[in-house]
């Protein structure tokens, strides 16, 4: 069965969408079967991924209002080598359609629960607020990876959203956990990113990524040429980085893994 992980942080640009389209990318190059899920109506994921959001006969939309199958919404994003379920501006009335639906906090899950025995990894780009997207998917999901800069707010903004994933064990998924904090757009000659990574590591000492994410103007670049960094500059620090961290991530599923089948 294939795991659910929200790329996730009220706070926009930290990197989300980036992470969302590279790690995907990433895992696929390591012959995953990977899904991502656009649930931003910007669409950007969508975009970076290869996929005009502008000609797509079916998005989200369909899934969280008709509950349209997700195999007849998905693309192939040929450059990046996974499946997408695309975005656009119609997802944006899905929130408020949504208000009408018994179990509307479940409509996600409920599209997904036929296709985790088809992806290993299914990675779903939440929209920077918290709202009726991004409960969806915090409801259908195992696990959240919060990207987020190591600067002055970002603490706070931290606080915040650990609320709200609390909420959401407690009311929709007891089974939710926090997979892990990806530290963005770092510079280690920085100070005070020094210092906020030294109070991550110091508050969340089993949550935080060894992996960082560096500044790269690749990363930067490559969704404009529709692709992730991977295939647009494979050399790059970025493209490195984002490969590093889907390792560190099959790794840690090995080790799960592994001390289940001990226990069993």
């Amino acid at each position: 069965m294939g795991k659910i992980f929200s790329v996730t942080n009220q706070k926009g640009g930290v990197g989300k969408t980036t992470t969302c389209v590279n790690l995907a990318a990433s895992l696929a190059a390591t012959k995953k079967k990977v899904l991502l899920i656009d649930l931003d109506p910007q669409g950007n994921a969508t975009m970076g991924s290869g996929v005009d959001k502008h000609d797509v006969e079916l998005s989200l939309y369909d899934v969280l209002v008709h509950s349209a199958p997700i195999t007849d919404v998905r693309i192939k994003a040929e450059t990046s080598g996974y499946d997408i379920v695309p975005s656009n501006s119609d997802v944006t009335a899905a929130e408020v359609e949504l208000l009408a639906i018994e179990g509307k906090e479940y409509r996600l899950r409920e599209a997904l629960a036929t296709e985790q025995d088809n992806y290993d990894y299914i990675i779903i780009d939440c929209p920077p607020s918290l709202n009726m997207l991004t409960v969806n998917a915090l409801a259908a999901s195992h696990g959240v990876i919060i990207p987020m800069q190591c600067e002055y707010y970002a603490l706070e903004g931290l606080s915040a959203l650990l609320d709200t994933i609390t909420q959401i064990q407690q009311v929709l998924n007891p089974n939710l956990e926090i997979e892990g904090l990806l530290r963005t757009m770092y510079d280690p000659r920085n100070s005070l990113t020094n210092d906020v990574s030294a109070q991550l590591h110091e508050h969340f000492p089993d949550k935080v990524y060894r992996t960082v994410i560096p500044r790269n103007i690749r990363l930067a670049e490559a969704p404009s040429y529709g692709m992730p960094a991977l295939y647009y500059d494979r050399q790059s620090k970025g493209a490195k980085a984002y490969l590093a961290l889907a390792g560190e991530m099959l790794r840690k599923s090995d080790r799960e893994i592994t001390e289940e089948l001990a226990v069993n």
